[in-house]
């Protein structure tokens, strides 16, 4: 092939649009390294009964979610998102099996918060590469396609867990999940690539070979020569999410993220509890978890197909609009097992489904050298909705409201968050 000149916009010739070897790979990657933080999160939900009867303990890992949001998955800008994934799901590894073998609560909640840290750095890392990599065309559908690995770990994790729990203990499980995590990591060291966004706008040492060598696996032409590097030494900072007409986009990003966290916490946290207050034993009650949360797999995926024909903020808002309908149902009305399960499961396919479009928003807000400190800083400072959610939730159930007017509380701030989805104007998009 003749190597050709990069264009201003790196746009990929015609052979790299479609969903050839190379692409399918990362984000079939990018999907289990999502079910595996799945896993690393959630397990703890389930083995927190067993450690509030030994050790009087309900631990967190938001604090250090966000850590990794905010201030770790930014350095993907700068250092690449290959070195960031890598370090991240080795420190998770790490992290996890060391946790199988703690003898105090201050160790498990140290363990806990270094997970967290690079949970929420894989998540955002992983969310950039999954954007990057995915022709053009299907960008959000790759993005949402891997958010949907979450869900589905919580499926699994939860039938698993329910079974190895009560015969071998917790601690086996969180050795586990560590050793998966790091068979994962081999796999990753060997096969996953650098961004491509990263070796052409940051052109670190051999970028322009490594770059090539990507292309050329991908069927397109080589380039002659790396394009000039931006100017302004400033991409790296949170700045620069307010520079060049992004105030705007960037706060009421902030704002939707923070809203739609506040409720998909709150779900989370008490849909099996208010199941059972609604009248469903407790065993069915915990169904409701399951089934939604195999609600919010179908959702992640649906969202994902959708976007790739209409605007990703205008679905966001459809499936928060319909989430405030299904949940003054699931809240409000007299129901049978069957159709609670499935009421249920419509919430999680609105709720996580609207809520897991935020990835794939962002994504394509920032330009590719600050993309990793605009997801991060968004889903970051949303965090404080995540932590708000439950905590005013339990307020709310015990204040003894009726689960119709708590559930009709939390439709407000999804409609407010569909509202500001639509106030964003996505002509500011990514390359």
């Amino acid at each position: 092939m003749t190597p050709i000149a990069p264009t201003d916009e790196g746009t990929p010739d015609d052979k790299e649009q479609g969903w050839v070897p190379l692409r399918v790979i990362v984000v079939a990657l990018c999907f289990l390294l999502n079910m595996l933080d799945g896993a690393d999160m959630l397990i703890m939900s389930f083995v927190a009964p067993q450690l509030a009867k030994e050790w009087s303990v309900s631990p967190d890992s938001l604090a250090g979610m966000a850590i990794g949001c905010l201030f770790v998955a930014p350095l993907a800008d700068k250092y690449g998102r290959r070195v960031l994934i890598l370090g991240s799901l080795a420190l998770v590894a790490v992290a996890m099996i060391a946790s199988g073998y703690v003898t105090t609560v201050t160790q498990l909640m140290i363990m806990r918060l270094l997970v967290g840290i690079g949970v929420g750095t894989i998540g955002v890392s992983m969310t950039a590469m999954a954007s990057e990599y995915a022709p053009p065309r299907y960008a959000n559908f790759a993005v949402g396609f891997v958010q949907a690995g979450w869900p589905l770990a919580a499926v699994m994790t939860a039938f698993i867990a329910a079974d190895i729990i009560p015969r071998s203990g917790w601690q086996i499980m969180l050795v586990a999940i560590g050793g998966l995590s790091a068979v994962l990591f081999v796999a990753m060291l060997f096969v996953l690539p650098e961004s491509l966004a990263f070796l052409e706008k940051r052109q670190p040492t051999g970028a322009l070979a490594s770059l090539n060598r990507l292309r050329e696996r991908m069927g397109a032409t080589p380039l002659a020569a790396l394009p000039p590097i931006a100017s302004g030494g400033s991409a790296f900072s949170v700045g620069a999410l307010f520079q060049d007409g992004r105030q705007r986009t960037s706060i009421l990003l902030w704002s939707a993220v923070t809203l739609g966290y506040f409720v998909l916490y709150f779900v989370i946290s008490w849909i099996p509890k208010l199941a059972n207050q609604a009248g469903l034993p407790l065993d069915q009650a915990i169904y409701a978890g399951a089934s939604y949360n195999a609600g919010a797999f179908i959702g992640t995926a649906l969202m994902g197909w959708i976007t790739v024909r209409y605007r990703i903020n205008r679905v966001i808002a459809l499936f928060f609009a319909a989430a405030s309908v299904a949940m003054m149902v699931f809240g409000g009305v007299s129901l049978s097992l069957v159709a609670t399960l499935i009421v249920a499961g419509l919430v999680g396919v609105f709720v996580n489904g609207g809520f897991n479009g935020f990835w794939g928003f962002a994504a394509s807000l920032y330009p590719a050298e600050i993309r990793g400190t605009g997801i991060g800083w968004a889903l970051g400072v949303g965090r404080i909705g995540a932590v708000l959610g439950p905590i005013v939730g339990g307020f709310l159930v015990g204040a003894k409201l009726p689960i119709s007017i708590i559930f009709s509380i939390y439709t407000v701030p999804l409609i407010l968050a569909a509202a500001l989805c639509l106030m964003i104007r996505m002509e500011r998009t990514a390359d």
